[in-house]
């Protein structure tokens, strides 16, 4: 008898359809095959789901099983594939019905005591089942959250393969998960607060701008200047996520296996903060099977690299791709996936090796030729693709001693606000997300500039040898200060605040 189970694998952050066979004959000597390029993970799922089986009191009769997972040429990896089996065992065998069998998607690992545990990439697979009309999708406990984000789709979580086994013979009801409310799950609240930060008024107004329209920013100044502290502030004035973006977000986190035990939808804009010893491959993704690396984690969020100099140049360089297109491509023989990596870089670095540079409070200690080094670990390429370069000079005491305290996010984040919303109303649905993203003919059509204005732009490329890409970065930051004060078209005060705000231009 051979009985046939709906599944799924994933590449990239979409899942594939991967139909289970199992083919089960009481005569010959009795074996286990499996094929369909099954790595270690997935063959070994034959001894885990005997075990977990014979712990729920099941007791199979000896036959000739031969497992498919079909189709054949696509690798199969992970523990997902353990629940399908077992339920394929049980109905081949004639413990359980096989006629509904196919109406469902699987997906699990089992304990060796038969108990359901999560595994990666459900979010991928449930979109994948409401695709294909499934009538619903049977996942482990721990997954059913972010799979009942699915709107449509009827989400079953037994707590072990008996629960399971008797909700698929009839036996026993299993209801299904019922569909969460966005209003009823609010954003968390970072606990953190721009009025804590004590002086700092030019770099707030810089950060400011950059959310308001997603671009990348480097602060550059001395230790201890609050370099750090701003960034991590960053995401308090930043747009909460809407449901088509936070379903990408969680995508991305199901695949990656960073999803919280029992957590729906991510909520909150991510904010990643990777160590400068960093690898290529934890940074932008890769592997022998393809995982999403900081870039993607950070992907609708803040990827913020502190000490940017230190960070391997291969890293570093790593990133251009993926800060111009927004994704990243990674190609194998057999294959190639694509990660989306839609973040905003924040990225914190010293003017020097000893970090007074410049700070009249300090002196240098560092030879010229040893800044030039230091400063060049960071390439004109990478230079390019941040739009804002903004100093962080060192507190001095008189701000540091005020009692009152700065502005806070809540009123930047209502001026940021504003300006998304002018964005999103002038590029619609199906447009850019932000300014940051302009490019081609939206970017002339919006960043459309007067007489006075070519005037100033042509200065500053004399003067500053502005390159295309930062023209374009220029153009869109103008074009977001324009937003900030609700002004239709691009004014040279717009235009000449937007120049100011690149200092590594002005040398």
């Amino acid at each position: 008898m051979v009985v046939r189970l709906n599944s799924g694998g994933v590449e990239g952050v979409d899942a594939y359809p991967v139909e289970l066979e199992v083919d089960f004959v009481r005569q010959g000597l009795p074996g286990f095959t499996m094929v369909g390029l099954a790595e270690t993970a997935v063959r070994e799922a034959k001894d885990r789901v005997f075990a977990a089986l014979r712990a729920a009191d099941f007791k199979l009769p000896p036959a000739r099983i031969t497992v498919n997972l079909a189709p054949a040429w696509r690798r199969k990896s992970g523990a997902s594939y353990d629940l399908p089996l077992a339920v394929g065992l049980l109905a081949a065998s004639g413990a359980i019905p096989a006629g509904n069998l196919q109406q469902f998607f699987m997906a699990g690992e089992l304990s060796l005591s038969g108990e359901l545990r999560p595994v990666s990439g459900v979010l991928p697979l449930a979109l994948l089942a409401r695709q294909r009309g499934a009538a619903g999708i049977i996942v482990p406990p721990g997954n059913g959250a972010e799979a009942a984000v699915v709107r449509g789709l009827c989400v079953h979580t037994p707590r072990n393969i008996a629960q399971c086994a008797a909700f698929l013979a009839g036996r026993e009801p299993l209801e299904p998960l019922p569909e969460p409310e966005m209003d009823e799950l609010p954003p968390l609240g970072h606990g953190l607060d721009f009025a804590e930060v004590k002086g700092q008024e030019a770099a707030k107004r810089a950060l400011e701008i950059a959310a308001a329209g997603g671009h990348n920013v480097l602060l550059l100044g001395p230790p201890g200047s609050g370099k750090t502290m701003l960034a991590q502030r960053l995401p308090t004035i930043l747009p909460p996520l809407d449901f088509e973006e936070s379903l990408e977000v969680t995508k991305i986190y199901s695949v990656a296996g960073k999803l919280i035990d029992h957590e729906g939808l991510v909520r909150q804009r991510p904010f990643r903060a990777p160590h400068h010893t960093i690898s290529d491959v934890a940074l932008v993704g890769g592997g022998t099977y393809p995982r999403p690396g900081e870039v993607s984690l950070a992907h609708r969020g803040v990827l913020f690299l502190d000490e940017l100099p230190e960070f391997q140049k291969s890293a570093l360089e790593s990133l251009r791709q993926p800060l111009e297109g927004g994704v990243v491509h990674i190609a194998r023989s057999a294959h190639s996936v694509i990660f989306p990596a839609a973040c905003m870089l924040v990225a914190a670095m010293n003017p020097c090796p000893c970090g007074y540079h410049g700070d009249p409070t300090h002196e240098c200690s560092c030879r010229p030729d040893q800044r030039a080094r230091y400063q060049a670990r960071v390439s004109g390429p990478m230079l390019d693709r941040i739009d804002v370069h903004v100093e962080v000079p060192a507190v001095p005491y008189a701000d540091l001693r005020q009692g009152r305290a700065g502005e806070g996010s809540a009123a930047m984040r209502e001026r940021v606000l504003a300006a998304r919303a002018v964005q999103r109303q002038r590029y619609g649905a199906d447009g850019p997300h932000c300014n940051a993203e302009l490019s081609g003919a939206l970017l002339d059509e919006h960043c459309a500039l007067d007489a006075a204005g070519h005037d100033l732009m042509e200065a500053a490329v004399n003067r500053l040898a502005l390159s295309a890409r930062a023209c374009a970065r220029v153009l869109r930051m103008a074009r977001t200060i324009a937003d900030m004060e609700g002004r239709q078209r691009i004014d040279t005060a717009h235009l000449a605040e937007a120049v100011s705000l690149r200092v590594l231009d002005r040398g």
